[in-house]
């Protein structure tokens, strides 16, 4: 039996969950793309008019023998904030809301017992508005979103948004991440 599994995960914009994800050891592979909607293989354009239903998300294929559904969920959450709906920083509809899209009942069973650790944590004092669904149809986006932050890494947004979250991982996870 294969030890790599796949979750979707969304919290806001994709490149700053791929551009997170990728630096975490036993993470595989990271691609961005729409999921959650109502239209069959949507454009980032038309997912941007906010009327598909499908949110910015990110597949992430991880060995889970070196990383856990666990400690990515625990990523995850420390990554945006997830009492917000529909908005993280300066995005805002349903595109960029959070959810987790989960395959099998195990990684449902995961994620919802995730979720209850979060809220009784303390970390938020808002209710977590994330959505738990199963993933029905993912969409990678376009090539030009993929890989996004490594290769425009000196671009405005990149820095103002993604960096800062790639330095708050780094003091959080040092164990977890990969040798760049």
């Amino acid at each position: 039996m294969s030890s790599i599994q796949k979750i979707v995960l969304a919290g806001g914009c994709f490149w700053c969950l791929e551009a997170v994800f990728q630096r975490l050891q036993g993470v595989e592979k990271v691609v961005s793309g729409y999921t959650g909607g109502n239209i069959l293989n949507p454009s980032y354009k038309e997912v941007c008019s906010g009327d598909t239903g499908h949110a910015e998300a990110v597949e992430i294929s991880f060995d889970s023998n070196i990383i856990t559904l666990k400690q990515i969920l625990e990523v995850f959450w420390n990554l945006h904030d997830p009492t917000t709906l529909n908005k993280q920083g300066a995005d805002h509809g349903s595109q960029y809301r959070s959810a987790i899209f989960y395959i099998g009942e195990g990684q449902k069973a995961i994620a919802l017992n995730s979720k209850l650790e979060i809220e009784k944590s303390g970390l938020y004092s808002d209710p977590i508005v994330t959505e738990i669904s199963e993933l029905k149809e993912y969409y990678p986006a376009e090539d030009y979103h993929q890989n996004y932050y490594n290769l425009n890494s000196s671009q405005g947004y990149c820095n103002i948004v993604i960096t800062p979250k790639i330095h708050k991982l780094g003091v959080m996870y040092k164990e977890k991440l990969k040798e760049n």
